[in-house]
């Protein structure tokens, strides 16, 4: 059974930064294939794609977090990682993984469109 359980969230002070985490388990096929995204959700909001990675470790991104966020994998540990600096407080919102266990050629910005997606972590930024 596939979990995705992220972590790292907090509070956190307007031009601070936080590193979140997504770990993976219950793969049955190669993690270093797969898509991996995350989303947000803020209260009140839809949920809001943040940006991915792909199998190359490509990555991309909304255009409110370009510049300030980074997306990476440690494929060896079923890892995914945000790092996100010069947070705002228009960044609190919830964060949550997603990926698919299965390659895929583009990396969508739907959170339906994967097969799992976390829990969440709580990240809050105050001004």
């Amino acid at each position: 059974q596939v979990q995705l359980v992220e972590s790292g969230g907090g509070s956190v002070q307007a031009g601070g930064s936080l590193r979140l985490s997504c770990e993976g388990s219950g793969f049955t096929s190669s993690y270093s294939s797969y898509c991996l995204a995350w989303f947000r959700q803020a209260p009140g909001k839809e949920r809001e794609w943040v940006g991915t990675i792909d199998s190359d470790r490509s990555s991309k991104y909304a255009d409110s977090v370009k510049g300030r966020f980074t997306i990476s994998r440690d494929n060896a540990k079923s890892t995914l990682y945000l790092q996100m600096n010069s947070l705002k407080p228009e960044d609190s919102a919830m964060y949550s993984c997603a990926t698919d266990d299965r390659f895929r050629p583009y990396c969508g910005d739907d959170w339906w469109g994967y097969k799992y997606g976390g829990q969440g972590t709580q990240i809050t930024v105050s001004s």
